[in-house]
């Protein structure tokens, strides 16, 4: 592939998005050239190391139309004398008369923006996520006559109309996916052999194994409790209500103290909830970390649980990589049978699954290996294994590499 690739993204840096940033500098590392192109500015106040490992320049397009009017309709002006504006506009018509919101107007007018100021020596667009980073992305295409590809990955993909998917599916040249429950998914809308499996991949030079804690621990001493850990936004697909129901059905005697990271709209209620329950002296709210320090959190801990749950309005994890790096320090894990999980925890083999929606269960699954620290050790030690085997970020990123034309390299 020759020239850069600009990679559209629908925020950038994102706390959340570590698998993001990783697979760009991977890729940077092989000799792609990136140009990183983002439909909002940044919220979170800090960044990962691996942000500022990246090479790539950034330009973020309009994230309101009206906050720069002067520098979108220059865009329209100049984009309207090509001879592809009427197809594209066409397009971006007919999409609006089945979804006629105000973010599809802020879609074409970002994909102007991009297609007027893309730089020459840009030969392909790359979108991650297939909703709104993918419609300005095949917009601009189409004004630009250039390819695009994309990487699907999870509420993009179940919260999207099944006729906008089946569309892009069909425009795209190539789209990767982070799971086999995606894939299916996706390749049941597209083409043959368009939709492609790539796990993100963890990059174990960033989370080698270290010393841990005080793996003993079995909830017998008060002063000494059995550490849990939860790390995900407080939004509804993660489950943190159900994971503190189900603490909260622990038996009394058992000391344990829940540590959770990463923040989120929902970090309110859930405080609440833990009130409600009478276990609030016992969780710890640490919002939002860095890389850093989340390993530092995976190194204190003595078990790590997620309850994943399909949201209300369809969206779900694809794989959380969260249970990828607990793993590689040697946690043992306890989630749910949701979408791509069951693709990494082999359930009573390198972690134990539960079905989602069910606190008794998920207390049964946590209590057995709050009291049992061995199990947890060797359950732990075989997580660790399959995630080195299989979820390597270079092993996973050599076949992306090839997609965007770098060989063997």
């Amino acid at each position: 592939m020759q020239g850069r690739v600009a990679f559209v993204l629908k925020g950038y840096p994102r706390l959340s998005e570590t698998f993001i940033a990783q697979e760009i500098a991977a890729l940077e590392r092989r000799g792609l050239e990136i140009l990183i192109i983002s439909l909002r500015h940044p919220t979170d106040a800090r960044r990962h190391a691996v942000h500022d490992e990246i090479r790539a320049p950034i330009v973020y397009l309009p994230e309101y139309l009206l906050l720069e009017p002067l520098r979108v309709l220059r865009a329209w002006l100049r984009e309207r004398k090509k001879s592809t504006y009427i197809a594209a506009r066409s397009l971006w018509l007919r999409d609006f008369m089945r979804d006629p919101t105000p973010n599809r107007i802020r879609r074409f007018g970002q994909a102007l923006v991009l297609a007027s100021e893309l730089p020459r020596d840009v030969k392909h667009l790359h979108a991650h996520f297939l909703h709104t980073p993918a419609s300005v992305t095949r917009y601009a295409a189409l004004l630009r006559g250039l390819a695009w590809t994309g990487s699907a990955h999870a509420k993009d993909i179940w919260t999207a109309a099944e006729w906008e998917k089946r569309e892009k599916l069909a425009s795209c040249e190539w789209l990767v996916t982070c799971t086999a429950a995606n894939l299916a998914h996706l390749a049941a809308l597209a083409p043959p052999g368009r939709v492609e499996l790539v796990y993100h991949g963890l990059d174990l030079s960033r989370f080698s194994l270290g010393g841990k804690g005080n793996t003993e621990r079995n909830g017998k001493d008060p002063s000494a409790p059995v550490v849990i850990l939860s790390v995900g936004r407080l939004v509804e697909k993660k489950g943190t209500d159900v994971l503190l129901d189900a603490l909260a059905r622990l038996p009394a005697e058992l000391h344990w103290r829940l540590v959770h990271a990463g923040g989120g709209p929902l970090k309110e209620t859930l405080e609440r909830r833990a009130r409600g329950l009478g276990i609030a002296a016992r969780v710890e709210w640490r919002g939002a970390r860095t890389q850093a320090e989340l390993l530092a959190e995976y190194r204190a801990a003595d078990l790590f649980a997620l309850a994943s749950r399909v949201a209300r309005d369809g969206d779900r994890d694809g794989l959380p990589n969260v249970l990828a790096e607990a793993q590689s320090q040697g946690l043992a894990c306890v989630a749910t049978r949701v979408s791509g999980i069951p693709e990494l925890i082999e359930d009573g083999a390198t972690g134990l699954l539960v079905a989602p929606e069910e606190p008794e269960e998920l207390a049964r699954a946590l209590e057995s290996l709050v009291r049992d620290p061995l199990r947890r050790r060797s359950l732990g030690e075989a997580g660790r294994q399959r995630v080195t085997q299989k979820f390597g970020l270079e092993a996973n990123i050599a076949h992306l590499a090839r997609k965007f034309g770098l060989g063997q390299a």
